[in-house]
């Protein structure tokens, strides 16, 4: 029976620590596994499976949501015109995590440690813009890599975002008692619809995770900006009471990350947390707000990489 993800691809390389090893899938370009020794280091699901709370999926255009699932673009004589996408997410009525959530990509390069997707945004319902759009994963020693590149393949001004959904996790030891630490310097407040209405400094509050927090003792689904970058990277991390860590890097196009402590995970036993951690370019909402947004000319590329780092070996 065909996986309902499509194509499977299977990444390998052999790393000092022990193999290091990726599954990369056909439609949304999704990380179903990946693991170093064995030790997973993103929650796996089964081929049998969609990804579970968006695990591991590509967000493009946008990431995170859009209120109302409408926005209002100008064009370049100054008309306004109001763009009404699709309600992805009715029980908020909002449209969330882009367009390419649902889509199939095709292999555009193969290696037995990478592959490079390629997908289109085509033009349609609130988005009439013509995108062409890669994502490459790579396994290494250093870790796994990923680089995206979005082409403004059409003949207007187009508005991009972008984000990635994976959920990170050290194999064998319970995420609620793994340490969070976020380098970011401002929390987006937001409405009962998960809609951002204020966005303020983390200095002082429950959300200044800079210095770290048990799991456990956090609630969250919420955007954090101001991520500092040392360097052109920034980075958050999980961190075992034995030291060991995976570390989720990003270069500076990433200003934003989204933290999410998943307690009703469908890969595991009730009460288990799973906690996502994903970077964006642009916070929730940014077409409407312009926060992060890029306005691509005719043929402009936008390229932006992040990637998972561990520490398994004391």
């Amino acid at each position: 029976m065909r996986a309902p993800t499509g194509d499977q691809y299977e990444l390998t390389c052999d790393t000092p620590a022990g193999q290091a090893r990726a599954v990369i899938t056909q439609v949304a370009a999704a990380i179903r596994s990946y693991s170093v020794a064995g030790i997973d280091l993103t929650e796996p699901y089964d081929e049998s499976s969609t990804p579970p709370s968006g695990c591991g999926i590509v967000l493009v255009p946008w990431p995170n949501r859009v209120k109302d699932a409408t926005w209002w673009m100008r064009d370049s004589s100054g008309s306004v015109t109001e763009q009404r996408l699709a309600v992805s997410e009715p029980a908020r009525g909002n449209a969330i995590h882009g367009l390419l959530r649902y889509s199939p990509y095709l292999p555009v390069m193969r290696r037995r440690d990478s592959i490079t997707l390629g997908a289109t945004v085509f033009p349609q319902l609130g988005y009439p813009f013509l995108l062409d759009t890669t994502v490459r994963y790579s396994v290494s020693a250093e870790g796994l890599s990923v680089q995206h590149t979005i082409v403004n393949a059409g003949q207007q001004d187009a508005p991009v975002a972008l984000g990635a959904h994976p959920y990170l996790k050290i194999g064998g030891v319970r995420t609620s008692d793994l340490t969070l630490r976020l380098d970011a310097t401002t929390h987006f407040e937001v409405d009962e619809r998960m809609n951002v209405v204020a966005e303020h400094p983390v200095h002082g509050t429950e959300f200044d995770l800079r210095g770290g927090r048990r799991v456990s003792d956090l609630q969250l689904d919420d955007g954090f900006g101001g991520v500092l970058h040392h360097g052109g990277r920034g980075e958050h991390s999980l961190t075992a009471a034995d030291g060991r860590s995976v570390t989720l890097w990003v270069d500076d196009s990433f200003g934003y990350v989204q933290a999410y402590t998943h307690r009703s995970f469908a890969t595991l036993p009730e009460g288990e947390v799973a906690i996502a951690l994903e970077p964006m370019t642009a916070p929730a909402n940014a077409l409407n707000s312009g926060q992060g947004l890029r306005w691509l000319a005719p043929g402009e590329t936008f390229t932006a990489r992040w990637g998972i780092e561990s520490a398994l070996v004391l």
